[in-house]
């Protein structure tokens, strides 16, 4: 599914890894880049130690980092920039995935069987760039993990006290909802953050004013003098090294680049706990990896990459969700809403809405006609595996 309209269910999923509290908060009203340990990767030292490495600013690296630096030194290394002032209101939520410019923090593609997609390249990951619709992981789910479902509850409680929010319901969601529960996609489980079958409304990170709330605001809960955030910092490899008495190589660093083309290198403190943590996203990740020397051997080497682990699912099984979509144009104005109700049926299909704009879809010059003179309603359906 296209990260610009999926909802997100990764905000409730990266809470199982959170603690339930932080010990400092810093200012909700203050603004990212005013906060000291946010700073552009050419200022970062040649050669630097921590005690946790994180690889990735997004819906999992912001708030790991920040729950890490209560106890230890830690190093969120991004390679985007800031939330971009356009991506911060729900008027403007087609911008970004509409800019095809180098410097978007959107990364349009195209995959090899022709779905159009977009990667995120900015502070805070898809958060910045989705529909903002939250729910809760499905209790199957989080029993086939093996999480504790307790420290799972209390990190989703978290989560949702710092940035989820109840929507306030237009006509056109209130009219998916009673045609959902109309074709029988019951029970009417009014508004929830679980996953359950039904139709429901679900938690948004858009506030009543229509301002985005992303993951990069968990770092306002940071202790700042136990974090560090590097800005523009692409990570080219991990570094990897053989331990006595471990069978496989142990990461102890890594070397990222700045935009001036300079090379950073960033080693692990001593310690057994210390950790290098790849939150790089499903593309981003295991292309690290791989570019490492972790992956499948054949690959590797035909890229001339030494091979360290032969790792052959490294890079595999990477598959979208299939989905249709119904576009409704509308012979009136139609109020501009993101996800908010959806339907779960007992199959497995996720149903959902969104209605105002063409939402950086391609549309036929018809539609797009439609949508400036009125508004464009999107129906979606897909199955979550």
């Amino acid at each position: 599914m296209a990260p610009g309209l999926a909802s997100s269910a990764a905000l409730g999923v990266l809470a199982v890894v959170l603690g339930s509290s932080f010990l400092v908060a810093l200012s909700e009203d203050e603004p990212l880049e005013n906060l000291r340990f946010v700073r552009h990767a050419q200022d970062a030292p040649l050669v630097s130690q921590y005690n946790y490495i994180v690889i990735g600013g997004g819906t999992a690296g912001c708030p790991l980092a920040a729950t890490l630096s209560e106890h230890s030194r830690v190093l969120l290394l991004e390679r985007g920039g800031l939330p971009y002032r356009n991506m911060s209101n729900q008027q403007h939520f087609t911008d970004a995935l509409a800019d095809t410019s180098p410097a978007s923090p959107a990364q349009r593609f195209v995959s090899e069987d022709g779905v159009v997609n977009a990667r995120a390249r900015v502070l805070g990951g898809g958060s910045c760039l989705n529909a903002g619709f939250y729910t809760r992981a499905s209790n199957d789910y989080v029993r086939a993990a093996g999480w504790d479902t307790r420290l799972v509850n209390s990190s989703y409680r978290w989560v949702e006290r710092a940035l989820v929010f109840r929507p306030d319901v237009p006509p056109w969601q209130a009219a998916l909802r009673d045609a959902l529960l109309e074709a029988g996609v019951t029970p009417d489980n009014g508004f929830t953050f679980d996953h359950v079958p039904g139709t429901k409304i679900g938690g948004t990170i858009f506030d009543n004013s229509g301002q985005r709330h992303t993951a990069a605001d968990f770092l306002r809960h940071a202790r700042p003098r136990g974090l560090t955030v590097f800005l523009y910092a692409t990570v080219s490899r991990i570094l990897f090294r053989q331990q006595e008495g471990v069978p496989y190589p142990v990461a102890y660093g890594v070397v990222f680049t700045d935009p001036l083309g300079v090379q950073h290198r960033v080693y692990l403190r001593d310690g057994a706990k210390n950790e290098v943590i790849l939150s790089a996203g499903t593309l981003g990740s295991p292309q690290l990896l791989m570019l490492s020397g972790v992956g499948p051997q054949a690959h590797l080497e035909a890229h001339g990459i030494q091979v360290l682990v032969d790792q052959p699912m490294v890079g595999q099984g990477v598959a979208d969700n299939p989905m249709n979509s119904v576009f409704i144009p509308s012979p009136v104005p139609v109020t501009l809403s993101l996800v908010q109700v959806v339907g779960i049926t007992r199959s497995g299909s996720f149903i959902e809405g969104v209605s105002g704009s063409e939402f950086g879809i391609p549309v036929s010059e018809g539609a797009r006609r439609l949508a400036r003179n009125f508004g464009l309603s999107l129906l979606r359906c897909f199955h979550i595996y």
